[in-house]
């Protein structure tokens, strides 16, 4: 039976065999001793995207008392819920993120990591909490690498197309709507993406 610890573009967390080519996690522990998931799918407003693999680390998933780990699809996916590059593991794709922010006029130079994880986790919190809706865009204006919601499901946005986002990979590609769409990806990350911050996208985009 697979730990429920796969993300998906709306932020939350299934239980699915299919693996991720990233980890992260939400800012601490919440999961039990039995390794299921608390009510509340975080700890603080510290979301990060880190690598599989550093410095030959090795861990027991969902150890008692440690932090949650979580996997995704993707970079393009870990954005889309919320989360942004670890200053640990994956320092220089970090500054770049933040350069991007700054560039976009979202943040300052001296905005400290908690003035980043409010405006992008805390939004995404805040959807959550109060399932509050998504904001409008149309998809063909939106940024290369940003997600949205299209007929149920999440799309990336890639070029003049879009692909239909799944655990295992990406779909078929489609010639990106000219219609509103519910945007997915954080208003601050979709201004990095704008702003030149180019995610890691799964290989399967590239296979359709």
């Amino acid at each position: 039976m697979p730990l429920q610890n796969r993300v998906d573009p709306y932020a939350a967390i299934h239980a699915v065999s299919a693996r991720g080519t990233f980890m992260g996690n939400r800012g601490g522990c919440f999961h039990t001793e039995a390794r299921t998931l608390k009510r509340t799918h975080w700890k603080s407003r510290h979301w990060i995207i880190c690598l599989l693999d550093f410095k030959g680390r090795k861990r027991e998933l969902m150890a008692p008392g440690k932090y949650t780990e979580l996997f995704f699809l993707d970079e393009a996916t870990a954005l889309a819920a919320g989360h942004k590059p670890c200053f640990e593991c994956r320092r220089e794709d970090a500054r770049a993120f933040k350069d991007a922010l700054v560039r976009a006029g979202v943040t300052g130079k001296t905005a400290s990591v908690a003035d980043i994880d409010r405006l992008i986790a805390g939004e995404v919190q805040e959807r959550l909490r109060c399932k509050s809706t998504a904001n409008l865009a149309q998809a063909d204006a939106l940024p290369d690498g940003a997600m949205f919601d299209w007929g149920g499901g999440a799309w990336l946005k890639l070029g003049d197309r879009c692909l239909p986002w799944s655990f295992e990979g990406y779909g078929r590609p489609v010639t990106a709507p000219t219609v509103s769409v519910k945007v997915l990806t954080p208003h601050a990350t979709l201004n990095a993406l704008a702003a030149g911050y180019e995610p890691d996208v799964h290989l399967s985009a590239d296979q359709n």
